[in-house]
């Protein structure tokens, strides 16, 4: 039940944003597979969005059970650059990787 939970609200996020002139971009692929423990999607718009993720239940059964998320998504900006981002989510949180982003100094 928890992954039709986080499942419904990645898509929920990804399709929440705002309307704009990209309003009418058309869903080119779509692929999704959920089971009880784990699921993988991919999708892919006509204006050049992708999002593709995969997640497992780590622990299973356990009082240390986790989802585990791995996954990356890109866009074209308005500035026509395209931007990726990979990611992990995980118990130590979401921790987002992209060639923009900023990087914490070294200690």
């Amino acid at each position: 039940m928890k992954f039709v939970i986080v499942f419904v609200a990645l898509f929920a996020v990804a399709f929440a944003a705002p309307a704009t002139p990209d309003g009418d971009a058309q869903v080119v692929r779509f692929d999704s597979d959920v089971q009880p423990n784990g699921f993988n999607y991919a999708y892919e718009t006509s204006n050049g969005i992708q999002e593709q993720a995969s997640a497992s239940l780590d622990n299973e059964g356990s009082e240390n059970e986790a989802i585990s998320v791995k996954g990356s998504y890109s866009f074209v900006a308005d500035d026509g650059q395209t931007y990726t981002v990979t990611y992990i989510a995980d118990e130590n949180g979401f921790q987002p990787q992209g060639a923009h982003l900023p990087v914490a100094p070294e200690a």
